[in-house]
């Protein structure tokens, strides 16, 4: 099976088990799309190794994964996201003069969604489509200290779940309870060289209606140009940011929810 049309049964295979609503054995996912049994099986066992499907043992059936949950989820954050947060951007941008950008978190990573450069504002490694470990970052950090504690638990079960870049970063599960609870008591998370040396970070979480972080909102500065009263007033105008996002995104969903009919 050549991997274009491997992929396109893949895919075969994901609308099929979100058509049905329901999980599905692997003869009858074979017979309704055309494919053989072992190609079937071969495609499943892909699937559920990198979570978009799920094998009921006691069932012998198959069902969507946590995997295709969170990308739908992804989708309908970061579709309202990047429609809405733009312009707010552009205004943290032009009101701090510094470099601004948003966040989802992925897994363990954080992915960045937007990033608005300042004039003459330093080069970051933080681009649209970059991936970074969340425990290394500002957006990271504010989001995950958002989050129930079970959660983060789940994330980080162990201290191998955790990344460091030249030793730096919190290397155990106690390290980076301190380090979230830190955040949680400020309002904000800060990131100090961990990504690059001479570039500081603040941030804080973008959240829904239920106060589940979807995103956040950082700006970042070199180190030597911001001075203590200039970086609270930073961290002011990304606390405004984040509480304007959050309150055009729950309105966004509370728009998109129908109005009548059962």
């Amino acid at each position: 099976m050549s991997s274009v049309p491997a992929a396109a049964h893949a895919l075969d295979v994901l609308e099929l088990l979100a058509r049905h609503g329901e999980p599905l054995p692997a003869a009858s996912i074979a017979r309704e799309l055309g494919l053989p049994r072992s190609s079937t099986y071969h495609l499943l066992a892909v699937l559920r190794d990198r979570g978009y499907v799920t094998h009921l043992e006691g069932e012998r059936r198959y069902g969507l994964g946590v995997a295709a949950y969170e990308l739908g989820s992804a989708y309908q954050r970061q579709a309202p996201l990047q429609r809405i947060a733009r312009s707010t951007l552009d205004r943290l941008v032009d009101t701090t003069g510094h470099n601004a950008h948003l966040a989802v978190l992925h897994g363990r990573d954080v992915l960045y969604v937007i990033e608005q450069r300042a004039p003459q504002g330093p080069v970051l490694v933080s681009d649209v489509g970059v991936r970074l470990p969340a425990t290394l970052t500002a957006t990271g950090q504010a989001m995950l200290a958002a989050l129930p504690a079970g959660q983060v638990r789940a994330l980080f079960p162990h201290a191998d779940a955790l990344v460091q870049r030249d030793g730096l970063g919190p290397s155990t599960t106690t390290q980076l309870r301190s380090l979230l609870q830190s955040v949680r008591g400020r309002g904000y998370a800060v990131e100090d060289g961990l990504v690059t040396s001479g570039l500081r970070s603040v941030a804080v979480a973008v959240l829904d209606h239920s106060e589940h972080p979807v995103a956040s909102v950082a700006v970042t500065f070199r180190v030597e140009q911001v001075d203590d009263a200039e970086e609270a007033r930073l961290v002011a105008a990304v606390e405004r940011a984040a509480r304007d996002l959050s309150t055009r995104l729950r309105g966004q969903i509370g728009r998109s929810r129908p109005t009548g009919g059962r």
